[in-house]
């Protein structure tokens, strides 16, 4: 009985920090379900289009630093709420703007407030619970990643299909702000309470050190480059290649997303929670078995010569591609000291976009404006080899410097 008490709290927390990061990716993806409209109103070429999303992530990337030092000086609920608050009115703008500069601002808005709430949650959640439930917990987190995308997508398409694509922007825009408000009377983590001490700022060069840390973020970054590329351009691939409408392209693709992030988060959180028992260095066995084996399901889907044979090993290729997700989550918490989580994920928030999805949108359009998109998402997936590489050195890094086995 008290300990059914002692976890009402925590679940109440994953339910509404689920429900943020739901929106959080919502109101990032419903802009690429709507990429063949905003092109034609706004006469945009591929790599235009591209910068869109990247203009999002440098500003993202670079904010994120800046909130992670405050993140562990004041309460993060505070920080939770007012980000979340402040992206939702920057996507209501998105749906104002008359130009693709202001489309480009308002973006960048966005991308503000999403770095404020991504660089102190992951870790605030995490502490409400115990280490052999965490790598679960941080897949329900990740889980929000292609469930949001999914209803962005579905949401774009539709509303952008039937009412016009400014419709969509507005819509998604009023949940986040609900939400948002409400976090603000969240209760800061007991682990948190008992830990007052500030660290220097010069301290937290002690992260640049922790190769362990590094190797996950450079992971990460891999996956995020691929995965950024999908969400950008799949919904246009699937309309270029198989002649679908708008709506049924972000329908399919959204379809296929969140039923392999479901999937995926929940199986390699599990597997890497039931493999934690056994050997320290789960989450990265995890971590490059999942990146292997996305490999050769993305490459045969780009090369697939029909809607449905493409559909259906995406969906092995994604099942793979978020099976890391809450596994390194929770490796990033178990790796570095709780008076520095929210510098940790605000440097690992910075690293993972700056090689990661802060490039790729553009990069592919760039691709595709000379190669072709087909070759684009090609090269996105050929790419996450590397990652199962720098998994494998994570995992040798922690064991040598954690004294793991």
């Amino acid at each position: 009985m008290v300990a059914m008490k002692t976890l009402t709290y925590p679940r109440k927390v994953l339910i509404l920090i689920f429900g943020l990061s739901l929106f959080n990716y919502i109101d990032r993806q419903v802009l690429f379900a709507v990429f063949p409209l905003i092109k034609a109103d706004l006469r945009l070429s591929d790599a235009e289009l591209g910068f869109l999303a990247s203009s999002f992530m440098i500003v993202y990337m670079c904010f994120a630093p800046f909130v992670g030092y405050f993140g562990d000086r004041v309460r993060r609920p505070l920080i939770i709420g007012v980000s979340a608050v402040f992206w939702s009115i920057s996507t209501l703008f998105s749906g104002l703007i008359r130009s693709y500069g202001q489309l480009i601002f308002t973006r960048s808005a966005v991308g503000v407030g999403e770095a404020g709430y991504g660089t102190v949650s992951p870790s605030y959640l995490a502490e409400w619970f115990p280490k052999e439930r965490r790598a679960r917990v941080m897949a329900l987190y990740a889980l929000a990643i292609p469930a949001g995308s999914a209803v962005g997508y579905l949401i774009g398409g539709f509303l952008g299909q039937h009412f016009g694509w400014r419709n969509a922007f507005f819509i998604v825009a009023v949940p986040g702000m609900l939400l948002g408000a409400t976090a603000l009377f969240l209760k800061e983590t007991p682990e948190k309470l008992r830990r007052s001490e500030h660290i220097p700022l010069k301290g937290y060069a002690a992260l640049l050190k922790n190769r362990t840390y590094l190797l996950i973020c450079l992971s990460q970054s891999i996956g995020t480059f691929s995965v950024g590329g999908l969400a950008a351009w799949m919904p246009s691939y699937f309309v270029r290649t198989f002649d679908v409408s708008v709506a049924r392209a972000g329908f399919l693709f959204g379809l296929v997303t969140v039923l392999a992030g479901l999937a995926g988060s929940f199986g390699g959180g599990w597997a890497a929670d039931w493999l934690h028992k056994r050997t320290k260095r789960a989450y990265f066995i995890v971590g490059y078995i999942s990146f292997f084996l996305s490999v050769p399901f993305g490459v045969s889907a780009v090369l697939a010569d029909s809607l449905n044979a493409c559909l259906a090993l995406m969906f092995f290729a994604e099942f793979f591609i978020f099976a890391y997700s809450g596994p390194y989550h929770a490796a990033i918490v178990e790796t570095v000291p709780v008076t520095m989580r929210s510098m940790a994920f605000a440097l690992n928030i910075f690293m993972i976009h700056a090689l990661g999805d802060a490039i790729s949108p553009f990069l592919l359009g760039v691709v595709s404006d000379s190669a072709g998109l087909p070759v684009a998402m090609f090269l996105a997936m050929l790419y996450l080899l590397l990652g199962g590489v720098t998994s494998i050195l994570a995992g040798e890094a922690y064991k040598k410097d954690f004294h793991a086995v």
